[in-house]
């Protein structure tokens, strides 16, 4: 079996976000969130499911980072909420807030453990939603205002930070599709949701700089390697579209301060966007590093139905090889991770890259003896992992990897149903149990490397 070796240096990690894992929904002066309001309402979350404890990370949060030695970790991505620090969204900080993220801080580096900081993973707060939410212009600012708090109350430790956790997840899940916080489903705020974004992450990333010009930054972008359903025209345009809009929607902007009129058969929304005279020259930022998440390929069909993109996810039609679904119906085909890594190798002039997020859904829980033998999912990181490192040795500046996630938690509009995690959690006790994929990625991370 030939070796898979990792640079030296190369950080292993977890990554988790804190509506996910936190809990403690209205403790120690904590505002509530876009989420909190959405799983406080009927029908939303499959069971009725809410993040009101999860993981109960906010009084666990020790025991985690032991487990997180016990995995040989270099490094954890983790995300703040943002009610815990600025309860309305605006305003002087909350003491007990910051608190708590800096004794997490602290003893992830009393550990031996580089903090990466996520500044966004999906829970605005609610006094801002009532006052327009992300499609409001006036978002922007308000995050920026946040941003510059975390900074000068981290960044004399975390030096490694993440603007937004995927963009287009959580502007097109919960603003044009409406099965994520905060429901919305209406085409132009959706539209204008995107630009507030990509005005937030400029104003919130030279807040930043300002701060300390020795930070390192980034953001999380979800990306996927779009193909054609169908062996048609159609359909391969349509593939072709779906990438300028799911790859490029958030890069391009970030990057070459333009939106990607490729994306759009007929004229672009550009008109119902909000956009204002230097506006993309706003946007328009020097990212440190590009942060990758990435699960699965996306099959993409012509859809004529579908307004503005003309283009859907669905297939593939018969005759296409494709490879196992997870528990969640998402597909394995480890080849993928190595495209994206490499589509933004290519077309950025190679980036400093950390994968952000990579990971898979199985329900394996523990058996007789008390142990969770999850064999597929050390398949699956086998695979990844070995199209990381042939990314590596093609060129790609890869630094890092994330699994997504540290230990099961709640899943969004899933609840508690889909569990991700290297570490099995008993949701009803809260006991945590490592599980075989665990303990191998341990011994990969021992080792920067493994047999492939």
């Amino acid at each position: 079996m030939a070796k898979i070796q990792f640079p030296d240096g190369f950080h292993w990690g977890t990554a988790t976000a804190s509506y996910q894992i936190e809990g403690a929904w209205q403790e120690d002066g904590k505002g509530e969130s876009i989420w909190d309001r959405f799983c406080h309402t009927s029908g939303k979350i499959k069971n009725g499911d809410t993040g009101d404890v999860a993981c109960d990370h906010y009084h666990r949060y020790p025991e985690d980072v032991a487990l997180m030695r016990e995995l040989n970790l270099s490094s954890y991505r983790f995300s703040l909420a943002w009610p815990r620090i600025q309860p309305q969204g605006r305003g002087s900080a909350n003491a007990k807030g910051i608190d708590f993220y800096s004794r997490l801080v602290d003893e992830l580096l009393d550990a031996g453990i580089r903090p990466m900081v996520t500044l966004y993973h999906w829970d605005l707060p609610q006094a801002l939603q009532d006052a327009g939410g992300w499609p409001n212009r006036d978002t922007a600012g308000r995050f920026a205002d946040f941003a510059e708090i975390a900074v000068r109350a981290l960044g004399d430790r975390v030096r490694q930070w993440l603007i937004f956790n995927e963009p287009k997840v959580f502007t097109v899940i919960g603003h044009r599709i409406g099965i994520h916080a905060p429901g919305m489903t209406e085409r132009d705020p959706y539209w204008r949701s995107t630009h507030t974004v990509n005005l937030a992450q400029g104003q919130a990333f030279r807040a930043m700089k300002s701060c300390d010009a020795e930070l390192e930054i980034g953001t999380a972008f979800n990306l996927s390697p779009c193909e054609a359903a169908a062996d048609t025209d159609a359909d391969r345009a349509a593939a072709q579209r779906w990438h300028h809009y799911v790859n490029g929607w958030f890069l391009e902007p970030t990057l070459r301060g333009r939106y990607p009129e490729e994306a759009f058969p007929d004229a672009p929304p550009f008109d119902v966007m909000g956009i204002e005279e230097g506006d993309l020259d706003a946007i328009r930022i020097p990212l440190d590093f590009i942060g990758i998440n990435h699960y699965t390929r996306t099959f993409v069909r012509h859809a004529p139905e579908m307004e503005d993109l003309r283009a859907l996810p669905g297939g593939p039609t018969a005759g296409q090889k494709v490879g196992p679904k997870t528990d969640f119906g998402w597909e394995v085909w480890p080849d993928s991770i190595y495209e994206s890594i490499m589509q933004v190798t290519r077309d950025y002039d190679a980036p400093l890259i950390e994968i952000t997020e990579n990971g898979c859904s199985y329900g394996d829980g523990p058996n007789d003896q008390g142990a969770v033998d999850d064999g597929r999912r050390e398949e699956f990181y086998k695979g990844a992992l070995t199209s990381v490192a042939r990314a590596i040795a093609d060129g790609a500046k890869v630094r890092g990897y994330h699994a997504w996630s540290l230990m099961d938690n709640f899943e969004w509009a899933e609840g508690y149903d889909q569990r991700f995690g290297l570490i099995h959690v008993d949701f009803a006790t809260q006991q945590r149990t490592l599980k075989r994929s665990g303990r191998w990625l341990a011994e990969v991370a021992a080792n920067n490397g493994f047999d492939g």
